[in-house]
């Protein structure tokens, strides 16, 4: 059973999730909270698999209340998904960087919903390699509040070169073809690192392979 967790100060909005999420055999709504605070309380008394997490909430917002979840200890096992009203806006990299596991987009249709929390909730991060690339290229050289990230010395050569395909956006399935190994080596390796830089998800590799320097967002036009 995957147990999820609201958090969105729209009531209406809560209704909807829930009624939706709660039709599911899977999956569980454990509990609802209406703002950022509230959220990282529950979070930490009810220890859900998956938050849906607003971004524009009282006391707290999404990202803080994003940040303080993934900065627990307690809360390792807690994945967060950005709830957010455009596919790209500053606030889903904005997530990322507070340990978001991925975004989705409120008018998603159910199916993609459903999708997403077993996703998260299997471990994996909600970012598509086309939705990876886009986002380094249009926001990640706006963002200036950068937090000190993981020493990348202590990856190997080949280890550094997978994290910067994926920030690069590519796929277990096409990092194997580039670095012309199996998919189950390039998955080792992508999961070394992860363990190695203490990252949480795929995404979060995404975020220290460009706050380090390792990738770089195309220019502009």
């Amino acid at each position: 059973m995957i147990r999820v967790l609201l958090a969105d100060d729209q009531p209406l909005i809560r209704m909807g999730l829930r009624a939706l999420l709660g039709s599911e055999p899977d999956i569980e709504v454990v509990g609802e909270a209406a703002d950022g605070g509230e959220a990282v309380e529950m979070a930490a008394d009810l220890l859900p698999d998956v938050v849906m997490m607003d971004v524009r909430m009282p006391v707290l917002d999404g990202i803080e209340a994003t940040r303080r979840i993934a900065g627990d200890p307690r809360l390792a096992t807690v994945r967060v998904v950005i709830l957010t009203m455009f596919e790209l806006d500053e606030y889903v990299f904005r997530g990322l960087r507070a340990g978001a596991s991925g975004f989705l987009v409120k008018d998603s249709d159910p199916a993609q919903l459903l999708q997403a929390v077993r996703v998260v909730a299997a471990g994996d991060a909600l970012l598509s390699p086309g939705v990876t690339r886009r986002l380094i290229a249009e926001y990640a050289g706006r963002i200036v509040d950068a937090p000190a990230t993981p020493d990348l010395d202590v990856l190997t050569e080949r280890e550094r070169e997978v994290v910067a395909l994926v920030a690069a956006g590519l796929s277990n399935q096409e990092i194997a073809e580039h670095m012309v190994v199996s998919p189950a080596t390039a998955k080792t390796h992508v999961s070394r690192a992860m363990t190695k830089l203490s990252a949480r998800d795929r995404a979060q590799l995404v975020v220290f392979a460009f706050d380090s320097g390792l990738v770089h967002p195309r220019p502009r036009p």
